[in-house]
């Protein structure tokens, strides 16, 4: 599966914690991520993983085309709630597109833990419901 982890400044010692907890898991699976916070995520955790743009810089639109072009597969985005964000229009629209795509968000801890669960026992079939209502769709 390919996985995308953001997180916002505040939120990134959070993000490395998740990442080195779960470690076992994600070293499985095709990693994504924002500038920064990939950054630190491959230097703390040793993790594999590709880097885009920050976000303010564009990392989240890039993640975004790749959810757009059926390319992602699991978003976790350690959101920070309480701050200002000078990119929120971006924020929005990457949530948005995976409501549109059927993509699993995660932006916070608990949110992520259950995901990287089922992942774990293989429980996410939101991709072949996905295909299912293209097919309908045709």
């Amino acid at each position: 599966m390919k996985i995308a982890l953001i997180a916002h400044d505040q939120k990134k010692p959070e993000m490395i914690q998740f990442t080195i907890a779960y470690k076992d898991i994600l070293k499985d699976h095709e990693l994504f991520a924002t500038g920064t916070t990939g950054k630190r995520i491959k230097e703390e955790s040793e993790l594999p993983i590709h880097r885009f743009q920050s976000g303010p810089l564009g990392g989240d639109q890039q993640i975004g085309a790749m959810i757009a072009n059926n390319e992602m597969d699991i978003v976790i985005f350690f959101r920070d709630p309480l701050t200002a964000q000078p990119h929120e229009p971006d924020v929005s629209a990457l949530m948005r597109l995976c409501d549109v795509h059927f993509i699993p968000l995660a932006t916070n801890l608990a949110a992520a833990e259950i995901i990287i669960h089922g992942l774990e026992q293989n429980n996410l079939e939101w991709r072949n419901v996905r295909a299912k209502a293209k097919d309908i769709k045709k």
